[in-house]
């Protein structure tokens, strides 16, 4: 699994490296444990490994978790094994849909406690509602996970 971050995100995480790093590796792992847990898709404790890549494949800064995860979990219940169905853990849109709020919600709690420091061309975003603004239409853009095929 990737979860990735747009282009707008990726340049305050520049300036912002140890924030939003640590945004991406804990939102990513707390969506993917919830929507595990959740008995309408997996029902079950599943172990992660994370790997932050800063760059992408154009070496450009394009910040982004790979996660390598097993193809089941253990029962909620601690009993037994829980098997993904073949050739599909769990399903993209869910998990998207939830990374985006969380870590948007994260971000703006950032904000508010000062965490979060703007340079140059993004000095404008210290304040609270130019950020707000800023943030609002990357609600609708972030579409931070890409299924990685199965072997």
């Amino acid at each position: 699994m990737v979860f990735t971050l747009p282009a707008a995100i990726a340049d305050i995480a520049y300036q912002n490296k140890a924030v939003i790093y640590d945004l991406l590796f804990k939102v990513s792992a707390e969506t993917m444990l919830t929507i595990a847990a959740d008995p309408k898709h997996l029902g079950a404790r599943i172990g992660i490994t994370s790997v932050l890549h800063t760059w992408g494949s154009a070496l450009t800064h394009h910040p982004h978790v790979h996660m390598i995860v097993p193809g089941g979990g253990i029962s909620l219940d601690g009993q037994r094994w829980v098997a993904c169905r073949p050739g599909f853990f769990l399903p993209v849109r869910v998990l998207s849909r939830l990374f985006r709020r969380r870590f948007l919600e994260a971000l703006n709690q950032a904000h508010r406690t000062g965490a979060l420091q703007f340079f140059g061309e993004y000095a404008g975003l210290s304040d609270a509602r130019a950020f707000a603004a800023w943030l609002a239409p990357l609600r609708e853009v972030i579409s931070p996970l890409e299924r990685l095929p199965t072997a």
